[in-house]
């Protein structure tokens, strides 16, 4: 039954890892998963971890990412998706839902939910995506705030707590910058830098800070999609994902759907499909199979069928 209906990992080791990781010196791939069986799929092909994206929960419920999601919303599908693999998650906690004392407790609840780190952003409130146009920030000083009584509701030492700017797009790359060092003072453990555009960017923002650094790339943005390996050189220590799968799996849902709806059957779309026998695979059916087997294997003995 090992490993079959959760994670054999406990979250502390889980964390434990992960906070190694990042002092490693190797780059770790953090994949988006929008929902558990993606995350598995992530963990089988051999990435180093998982991120939830709070874009793309707000899609997955037919939302903008304007900072409508709720901590119990990210929270519950958080907590179902770590809870299938023995990567450890990063997830995205937005704003922190509120004042910083709901930062603070933002991380009491992902703690309780398995999750192995969060990452704040600086941002005003309504929030929107990392790439749009027309964002705002909040003066370092109430980040900064945020990021204090983040840290301070941590319990366990290991679980991670990011920090996002977005000053970069706004006011700049130096300001960017100034702003990743007051964060690392008030208690960041990664510096998540957004909407850099070219390498040059990634390498200025890289000489500047000692704090490990997460990069996005995420397609269709302000930033150039640059390769892990050159990421790697560059001396990032994490790399997301965030949407690629979302985009992907959407991708062949609307080609697909379309078909069905002209042709009237999907016969024509099978050779684009996932066989049954490789779902099967990913959800272990055999070993489930064999699960059941040893638990009902006797019989009540001198009872008549």
């Amino acid at each position: 039954m090992s490993g079959l209906l959760a994670s054999v990992t406990p979250a502390a080791d889980k964390r434990a890892h992960f906070r190694a990781a990042l002092d490693s010196g190797h780059l770790q791939r953090f994949p988006g998963a929008f929902s558990p069986l993606v995350a598995t799929l992530i963990a089988d092909i051999g990435f180093d971890g998982v991120y939830v994206s709070g874009a793309v929960l707000s899609a997955d419920l037919g939302l903008p990412d304007i900072g409508l999601t709720t901590l119990t919303e990210v929270a519950s599908r958080g907590a179902q998706i770590a809870s299938v693999t023995d990567l450890p998650t990063l997830i995205d906690a937005d704003t922190g839902f509120g004042e910083p004392m709901s930062a603070a407790r933002t991380v009491t609840v992902l703690e309780d939910a398995g999750l192995a780190g969060c990452h704040f952003e600086d941002q005003v409130n309504p929030k929107r995506c990392g790439h749009l146009d027309g964002k705002a920030v909040v003066p370092t000083s109430e980040m900064v705030r945020r990021l204090r009584a983040a840290v301070s509701a941590r319990r366990d030492p290991n679980f991670v707590i990011c920090a996002r700017t977005d000053a970069a797009a706004i006011e700049g790359v130096p300001a960017a910058i100034e702003r990743a060092k007051a964060y690392t003072d008030a208690g960041a453990d990664l510096i998540f830098t957004e909407a850099l555009t070219a390498a040059s960017e990634f390498e200025r923002f890289r000489a500047a800070i000692d704090t490990p650094l997460l990069a996005n790339m995420t397609e269709f943005g302000k930033s150039d999609l640059l390769n892990a390996a050159v990421l790697a050189d560059i001396g990032y220590n994490v790399v997301i994902y965030p949407v690629t799968a979302l985009r992907l799996a959407m991708h062949a849902v609307e080609i697909g759907l379309r078909e069905v709806h002209s042709a009237g059957t999907q016969s024509g779309l099978l050779d684009r499909m996932q066989h049954r026998a490789r779902l099967y695979e990913l959800l272990r059916y055999t070993e489930y199979n064999q699960f059941d087997s040893d638990i009902y294997n006797f019989a009540l003995q001198g009872v008549t069928p």
